[in-house]
């Protein structure tokens, strides 16, 4: 599996981007940095032919632009018209009513091959009352993993829900990543470039479950190993990037902790 960095490095794959504009930048810089090559658009007149050429799509609904929502749905059905994987990232879709809609929209309409999202948007989508406001809610007793196992299963693709533990899982068979640090949340974005990760390694394998963890360990590792300093936040953000563009499979190996 991690010799899948250096696929992404040899491939360069092109990794087609409907995202936030807060992270945008980010998210094309995380893609440079890892080896694969970002191509962001939010053009209708388009949407086919950079689809057509793309080796991974990633949507993502962060800044919830009203001109952009049908291009994402369209930009779905394209990447499942032409066979490309396809990245969701349902950012803040407990936040209110409008954006859980869309939401599901999106997943009622697109066939998504990896759904990516801290784990209150991830059980939100699934159904566990993470607010209090009248969601279906599964046992509350059960741990993360089994709810989040029970989602993978509910929406037929890999969840790679992030946290304290990340867990990616495809409901039947699942890894959990114990790297990371506290300041990736105190820096936008980690999420959103996250999703550019994964989309990256996407563009290079078959194996949805190893593309999706490795881009989840790419930035906690990265994250983790940027903080062993004791650094300001701007400075951390600097460090995160030149972690991500220094990573190799002999890094993964020593620092990485995967548990499958």
């Amino acid at each position: 599996m991690y010799n899948l960095i250096n696929d992404v490095k040899k491939k360069n794959p092109l990794v087609l981007h409907y995202t936030n504009e807060v992270t945008i930048n980010d998210c094309a810089n995380i893609t440079l940095a890892l080896g694969a090559s970002p191509l962001m658009s939010y053009s209708k007149e388009e949407v086919e032919e950079v689809v057509s050429i793309a080796n991974a799509v990633v949507i993502n609904i962060g800044t919830m632009n009203s001109s952009y929502l049908d291009l994402f749905i369209e930009a779905g059905k394209m990447a499942n018209k032409y066979n490309k994987p396809v990245i969701l990232d349902p950012v803040g879709v407990f936040a209110t009513k409008t954006r859980k809609d869309f939401i599901n929209r999106l997943l009622n309409e697109v066939k998504f091959q990896v759904i990516k999202g801290n784990s209150s948007e991830i059980k939100y989508i699934g159904g566990f009352d993470v607010r209090g406001k009248g969601v279906d809610s599964f046992d509350d007793e059960e741990d993360l993993l089994e709810i989040i196992k029970k989602i993978a299963i509910k929406l037929e693709c890999v969840v790679a829900s992030t946290g304290k533990i990340d867990i990616i899982t495809d409901g039947k068979n699942t890894t959990k990543v114990h790297n990371g640090t506290q300041k990736l949340k105190s820096i936008t974005g980690t999420g959103c470039m996250t999703a550019s990760l994964i989309g990256s390694y996407l563009g290079c394998t078959n194996n949805i479950l190893q593309a999706a963890t490795m881009g989840v360990i790419t930035m906690s590792l990265s994250g983790e190993l940027a903080d062993k300093e004791e650094i300001p936040i701007g400075s951390f953000k600097v460090k995160l990037m030149d972690n991500v563009y220094k990573l190799n499979e002999e890094t993964i190996k020593k620092f990485g902790r995967v548990e499958m």
